[in-house]
């Protein structure tokens, strides 16, 4: 498959070969602009990457860079696939264990590249690493009875939750790095204050958590955290919990269809 039989985008997304590939090989191509663009945003955040900075960066000019990206947004998801990279080999002795192993790997990207969780969602996975983890996510699920749309609307909550809590955790960062506090520091000064503030009447049950310890006992954590913690691995349960319901559901379904006189012991798949 060529460039022209695709979107230039997805044709670019893809590495799709474009024209003659006679004569000397260009100095100037998508892979070498996404990688300076990664280098820059990992240097000095996403708000750095600007086409013109990138230019700069390379020694070229920005009418160069617009030869091979067709704008900031599109160079953008081009990073975000890039950086993704291979998803891992998942062998797990059920669906759950696999779906755990995707998402944590999953945030240990975001972990690595603190600015993923602030690009842009431009649409549904397009690039050949989002697809890989697609497949690898839809792999896990093959056996569990779900349907297609289902299968999807798990990833869908799983992805979005790994970008909410390393986005959230980013934030927090940077809030204590200007501060120049610890995790645990700003946890105990949180707690102290907000015990002094809260009122029990008025909120008794907040009242309670802030005269609980759990501020005093917070424990002293790295700024900058490429490895989930118990905050996500406990939330991330939570919903693993809820597929499994799902999951649950679906394989009963036949069982359910059965009993209602279907003579083939078959549903039929509306999802």
């Amino acid at each position: 498959m060529t460039v022209d039989e695709v979107p230039p985008t997805l044709g670019r997304l893809w590495r799709l070969r474009s024209g003659s590939r006679l004569g000397r090989p260009a100095e100037l191509d998508v892979e070498r602009i996404v990688r300076t663009a990664v280098d820059l945003a990992d240097r000095d955040g996403l708000s750095a990457v600007t086409l013109s900075r990138v230019a700069k960066e390379l020694g070229f000019t920005t009418m160069s860079l617009y030869r091979h990206v067709g704008s900031k947004d599109e160079l953008y998801v081009l990073m975000g696939d890039h950086v993704l990279g291979a998803p891992p080999e998942i062998h797990a002795a059920d669906w759950r264990d696999g779906l755990r192993h995707w998402a944590v790997a999953h945030r240990q990207v975001h972990g690595r590249h603190e600015w993923l969780a602030r690009l842009p969602v431009s649409g549904p996975p397009g690039g050949p690493n989002a697809t890989a983890w697609l497949d690898v996510g839809l792999r896990v699920l093959r056996d569990t009875g779900l349907g297609w749309a289902a299968k999807v609307n798990v990833l869908t909550v799983l992805s979005g939750y790994v970008r909410s809590t390393a986005l959230q955790s980013a934030e927090l960062a940077a809030g204590r790095s200007r501060t120049g506090q610890g995790a645990a520091e700003v946890a105990r000064g949180y707690g102290r204050a907000m015990a002094r503030l809260v009122d029990r009447d008025r909120f008794p049950d907040a009242a309670a958590l802030f005269a609980s310890d759990l501020f005093e006992s917070a424990p002293t954590r790295p700024a900058a955290q490429a490895e989930p913690g118990p905050a996500f691995t406990f939330g991330l349960d939570l919903i693993l919990d809820g597929v499994a319901a799902a999951v649950d559901a679906a394989r009963a379904e036949p069982v359910r269809t059965r009993k209602t006189g279907n003579t083939r012991g078959e549903t039929c798949d509306t999802r």
